[in-house]
C-alpha cells in the first residue's frame, strides 16, 4: 500500500467520516472567499480545483476517485480562499473535520508519519505541476501532464483540461490529433 491508502485506511477503520455529500455535476463542493475546515474523500466521481480572475478560470487541480482534497491554503491558515472546488460529474465525498482529522493525526507517531509522507508527495506533486506551468511549448506541457496522469484524459472534460495545460481547447484538440 502506499502511505494514502494507509492513512485512508485507519480512518475508515476507526469511523473517523463524519458525513457523506453527494454534489450534482457543476456542483460547488467550495466557493471563493469561504474558510476551509474540512477534508474530503473522493469516494466517486471527480472534481476541479480552480481561480478566476477578470477574464477567465485556471484550473490548478483535479480529484479523483480515491484521492483526498481540500482548499489547502485555507485548511492550514484558516484564511478564506481564492479557490473554488466543483464537481466535474455526480460526486460522493465523504467528510472530516480539520479538528477530528488532527485528533487522530496526533493520537499517534505512525497517524503522524503517515501525513506527513502523504504532504510531501503533495509537495511533489505541485512541483510538478509549477514546471509544468512553466514550459512554454504546449505540445511539451501535454506530453509531460499525459505521462504523468493519463487518467486525467480519460475522466476529466478537455476544456478543463486545457485550462490546466494553460492553451485553448483547440489547441489542445490540434496537439492531440499530430
Amino acid at each position: 500500500m502506499n502511505p494514502l491508502e494507509d492513512l485512508l485506511e485507519k480512518i475508515e477503520s476507526h469511523g473517523l467520516w463524519e458525513k457523506q455529500l453527494t454534489l450534482s455535476r457543476n456542483e460547488y463542493l467550495k466557493v471563493k472567499g469561504s474558510v476551509e475546515t474540512r477534508l474530503y474523500l473522493i469516494a466517486s466521481g471527480s472534481l476541479r480545483v480552480f481561480v478566476t480572475d477578470e477574464k477567465e478560470e485556471h484550473t490548478i487541480r483535479f480529484g479523483y476517485q480515491g484521492d483526498i482534497l481540500t482548499a489547502l491554503d485555507s485548511y492550514i491558515t484558516g484564511q478564506p480562499s481564492d479557490l473554488y472546488i466543483q464537481a466535474l460529474k455526480k460526486t460522493v465525498v465523504k467528510v472530516i473535520s480539520k479538528r477530528v482529522f488532527e485528533e487522530f493525526i496526533d493520537s499517534s507517531e505512525t497517524n503522524l508519519r503517515l501525513w506527513q509522507k502523504v504532504l510531501m508527495a503533495l509537495i511533489y506533486q505541485q512541483m510538478e505541476r509549477e514546471q509544468d506551468i512553466l514550459i512554454s511549448s504546449p505540445v511539451e506541457r501535454y506530453q509531460r501532464v499525459h505521462q504523468r496522469s493519463p487518467r486525467l484524459f480519460q475522466e476529466i472534460p478537455h476544456k478543463y483540461i486545457a485550462s490546466y495545460l494553460r492553451m485553448t481547447p483547440e489547441t489542445l484538440s490540434r496537439i492531440k490529433k499530430d
